[in-house]
């Protein structure tokens, strides 16, 4: 039996992620067991939730209970602190996006992985959403790639790390349509600006014009997230759709990295994302 351990509990996808696990049981032999935050009423009600028996305080406090975590903290400032004492221990981790917030802690987290051996993976959701095969599996067909676009919900301003709570979507959908190009911290080269309650920025991926449109989210809703792609004979745009059970096809993406001993998309894949969004932030 895999036991999973939570970090970061206050987001709303821990209960997500247990509800699959123990009461859907969507993964014969993985086992949500452990909690961190300390004992409050949230973590409490977590416990009822999906018959957990482990609550401890801190992250470290997990090693010993647990073979795999998933550490779900909205600000990913945090995630470098809470996820490097388990990949120290050799335990599997998913990072529920963003990796990190700086490319020094998305560095340190990967280099420790490195290290110890263990798994690190990180995704936005927005990779596995439908929408995103019909981008990639007739691009011939459409000739060569010119433009990419997408848009959708962040705040500069959010408490929880600024662009990087909602912006990450947007930057791993980019790259997960264009194939998962790498872009190294130093040659990330972008333009942002303010405009109100819009940010936007674009850069060069792998040769194609990348822009992006972040629009802070008000009492009345907010923008869906959308994907533009101009090609050379046709364009294509889309919503990008996030179903009831989104946080599903990332659970699944970790359990095969488990299985496998090893995470889908490189270290340098890794950190592409963080360095490019980095890049915006420190613009705005």
């Amino acid at each position: 039996m895999m036991r999973v351990g939570f970090v970061g509990t206050e987001n709303s996808h821990v209960k997500h992620f247990i509800r699959f696990l123990n009461l859907d049981q969507r993964h014969p032999g993985y086992r949500a067991v452990a909690l961190s935050g300390g004992r409050g009423e949230h973590n409490a009600d977590l416990a009822e939730y999906g018959g957990l028996d482990v609550i401890v305080d801190e992250p470290s406090e997990l090693v010993g209970h647990i073979d795999a975590a998933i550490v779900c903290n909205r600000d990913g400032g945090l995630h470098r602190p809470a996820t490097e004492p388990l990949l120290r221990a050799g335990i599997p981790v998913l990072v529920d996006k963003p990796l990190a917030t700086t490319v020094t802690d998305a560095r340190a987290m990967l280099d420790q992985a490195e290290e110890s051996g263990s798994t690190l993976v990180s995704a936005s959701a927005l990779r596995f959403v439908p929408e995103i095969a019909e981008f990639t599996s007739g691009a011939a067909d459409r000739g060569e790639l010119r433009h990419l676009h997408v848009a959708g919900p962040a705040d500069p301003d959010s408490e929880y790390a600024g662009l990087f709570f909602y912006g990450i979507h947007h930057v791993e959908t980019a790259l997960e349509i264009l194939g998962n190009p790498v872009v190294r911290p130093g040659d990330v080269t972008v333009q942002a600006e303010r405009h109100g309650d819009l940010v936007r920025a674009s850069t060069t991926i792998d040769g194609r014009m990348v822009t992006f449109t972040f629009v802070t989210p008000s009492d009345g809703g907010q923008a869906p997230f959308h994907a533009t792609a101009v090609h050379t004979r046709g364009a294509l745009a889309h919503n990008l759709t996030l179903g009831p059970d989104y946080n599903a096809a990332t659970l699944d993406h970790f359990v095969t990295a488990i299985g496998q001993g090893r995470a889908p998309l490189s270290p340098e894949q890794l950190l592409t994302p963080v360095a490019i969004l980095s890049a915006i932030a420190e613009q705005v």
